[in-house]
């Protein structure tokens, strides 16, 4: 039987506001363990939370910026369960009264958009960390309560999703929305970005919902994209056997690639809500939530369709440049000194984002400032210089504040396109590549490129690649 894929996500971000949700204790990552705690984040006896404005405010922008409409009465509640990390034994979350519901988050997929509904974002805080012993002879577990209490805006899609690859395109554009708004840096390493997968599987043609699983431990999107394709088939094969899915949650074995059972799944009634005594409702005004609503920067979604309908880049080249807020700001300051979307599009997809992956440079204190990448690709596109040359200015530029002009006057880097120049040029070569002469002449025609590679070396990369080309088979077959 065929079947049908039905994905649902629920992703964890975390807030970066100084201090904790209720208490003003720091929320720095990688401080000494257990020294960012206080008595309210501890949950001790007789103590009062208090929310933290700024958690309120970043979380309305971030429900804003995936379309969410924002509840003018909302509450907390306690979720209740047992964990060392929770020293409280209960959660402070929010269950039938959230601030925000009813979103969508754009996505491109194989060139069309499509809107993955948000049931709702929620805030909440953290639980702490367990650090399990790396000496196998020593059974035991450390509990670090520093994350204890850090603010969280929980964001939970609508089975909307029904394939690996729409799952993916969801987290990419999620996580480039939370930066863009500059409400969390969205570093996974550090656990500013979790996110569990909620995956079942129907016959084709069936509206009602299959038995789902939830997978956990997926510490990157390729991680997400890698389980639900691994369990798109495990369910598969369990379903046309004769067999039952269990509601289970399972964790993803990135050693192995497959997933495993941990526990059964938990309901609603599991976690016995109720609302928390200890806070006041919240109730935020129309007013402010327009503000923070005109507050809003044009979005990565809208870049994207910007940038393919303005600026006619392809898909790839629009999601790359767009899903990073930092290379977007770099791509259009560029385009204000010259208007060159592509040309400008390639250095930053090539040798630019290298460089910065590489560790070198951040996109900040990038030393090529977008002028004068932009002053760059005008001079290629004026054909003042070639491609290799391009690339020998550009190297210079990383460990000089010189202009590109400056750097090719300096090194003698103009395009050779005069004809006794070129010749000049060809003749030296076909003197010193007299093997590869040899080989042409007798019908190996594919060594020309060796030739005009020798060519280019000769002369620096100065020379224009199609008039060198003309001249050279001309001279050969002479």
């Amino acid at each position: 039987m065929e079947y049908e894929a039905v994905i649902g996500l629920e992703v964890h971000v975390q807030l970066n506001t100084k201090t904790k949700i209720f208490c003003n204790c720091s929320t720095q990552f990688g401080a000494e363990p257990n020294s960012h705690v206080c008595p309210v984040c501890m949950g001790q006896p007789g103590v009062l939370p208090v929310l933290n404005e700024k958690v309120l405010e970043k979380g309305i922008r971030a429900a804003l910026a995936i379309h969410c409409s924002i509840s003018e009465f909302s509450k907390f509640d306690r979720k209740h369960y047992f964990y060392p990390d929770l020293p409280k034994n209960f959660q402070i979350s929010q269950y039938d009264k959230p601030i925000s519901y009813n979103g969508y988050i754009p996505i491109r997929i194989n060139g069309s958009t499509k809107n993955i509904g948000v049931t709702r974002l929620h805030l909440e805080e953290d639980a702490g960390k367990l650090i399990h012993s790396e000496d196998a002879s020593v059974k035991a577990s450390f509990v670090d309560y520093n994350r204890t209490g850090t603010a969280l805006a929980e964001i939970v899609s609508e089975p909307d999703m029904h394939t690996p690859q729409e799952a993916y395109e969801y987290l990419t554009m999620l996580k480039s929305v939370m930066q863009y708004i500059n409400v969390s840096d969205c570093n996974m390493e550090e656990g500013s970005l979790r996110c569990d997968a909620n995956i079942s599987l129907r016959p084709v043609g069936q509206e009602a919902l299959g038995t789902k699983t939830e997978v956990k431990n997926l510490n990157s999107f390729r991680n997400v994209e890698k389980a639900l394709a691994y369990e798109i088939k495990r369910q598969t094969k369990v379903l046309n056997e004769g067999g039952r899915i269990t509601q289970e949650t399972r964790l993803w074995d990135v050693q192995k690639n497959v997933t495993k059972p941990m526990r059964s799944k938990e309901g609603a009634h599991d976690y016995l809500y109720f609302p928390e005594p200890d806070l006041v409702p919240i109730i935020v005004s129309r007013e402010w939530i327009e503000k923070l609503k005109a507050e809003l920067p044009e979005l990565p979604y809208q870049k994207l369709e910007r940038y393919i309908s303005e600026y006619e880049l392809s898909d790839y080249d629009a999601h790359f440049i767009s899903n990073n807020h930092q290379f977007a700001a770099y791509f259009e300051s560029a385009l204000d000194a010259y208007h060159n979307p592509k040309g400008i599009a390639n250095w930053i997809m090539g040798d630019i984002s290298r460089i910065i992956n590489e560790g070198s440079f951040s996109i900040e204190k990038f030393p090529v400032q977008p002028d004068m990448t932009a002053r760059l690709v005008k001079l290629l596109d004026e054909k003042v210089i070639t491609s290799k040359a391009a690339k020998i200015v550009f190297e210079t530029m990383l460990t000089s504040s010189k202009m590109p002009e400056d750097i090719v006057a300096e090194k003698g880097l103009r395009q050779v396109s005069d004809i006794g120049a070129l010749e000049k040029i060809i003749d030296t070569v076909i003197l010193s590549e007299t093997d590869t002469v040899h080989a042409y002449k007798n019908g190996k025609t594919k060594v020309i490129g060796a030739l005009l590679g020798a060519v280019m070396k000769e002369s620096k990369g100065t020379a224009n690649p199609q008039r060198a080309r003309e001249l050279l088979e001309k001279k050969l077959t002479e």
